[in-house]
């Protein structure tokens, strides 16, 4: 979902976090969820809540990708790689009712070499929220409400400075899991090692992505 330019437009949408890849030229809207993306050490990933109507209207995270500023004080270690995560919690214009979001935050997360981009999230942002389906809810505690729900009429649209809308590439929908609570509690990973929340962070991007394409083409057959 990438950002549109300046005006607006009414459409429905859905208030979720939205997952990014960073570089030097700047952030790239994932192409795979974050369970399914292991990134190598020194990478950069980016969370980014609004709302948004489909993967062409999205908001990049505010914060530059600069993986040396963020991982400065975290140094390299044998057996784990650093994994430096943006957490963009958007404007009020896409805070749900009665909510202020938080301000965004950059965190240095190391974690094993194979882990994904949904375990390095998992590792920094506690608590994370699930619903009883495992759609990931909340990042960090924000929102403490609502849980991607569609937005009627939403303004899309703007600059990344004020309305601005976007969903999670590395999605929020994923498969319904008996184990997403419990591993949701413990930050990503049960105490026996098992399955990491995160982990089901990102199988909900094929959904969104392939909701997009679905947009995508009845507006060109319009």
């Amino acid at each position: 979902m990438a950002l549109l330019g300046a005006g607006t437009a009414q459409a429905a949408g859905y208030r979720y976090w939205s997952f990014w890849e960073g570089s030097g030229s700047g952030w790239s809207y994932a192409t795979q969820g974050p369970s399914l993306v292991r990134p190598e050490d020194g990478s950069v990933q980016g969370f980014r809540f609004s709302v948004s109507a489909d993967s062409q209207d999205a908001s990049k995270p505010r914060n530059a990708p600069d993986f040396a500023k963020i991982c400065a004080d975290t140094p390299a270690k044998d057996g784990s790689k650093r994994v430096a995560v943006v957490i963009d919690p958007g404007t009020a214009a896409d805070a749900p009712d009665g909510e202020t979001p938080p301000p965004p935050r950059t965190a240095c997360a190391r974690v094993a070499k194979d882990a994904s981009s949904a375990e390095a999230l998992a590792a920094v942002a506690k608590p994370l929220r699930y619903d009883a389906s495992a759609m990931l809810c909340a990042i960090s505690g924000y929102p403490a409400t609502g849980c991607g729900e569609q937005v009627s009429g939403a303004a899309t649209g703007g600059t990344d400075g004020g309305a601005s809308h976007d969903g999670t590439a590395g999605g929020s929908k994923a498969p319904a899991s008996a184990a997403a609570s419990d591993a949701a509690s413990t930050g990503g990973h049960g105490d026996d090692g098992g399955p990491s929340a995160g982990v089901l962070v990102g199988i909900g991007a094929v959904l969104l992505l392939g909701i997009a394409a679905v947009a995508q083409a009845r507006r060109r057959r319009g």
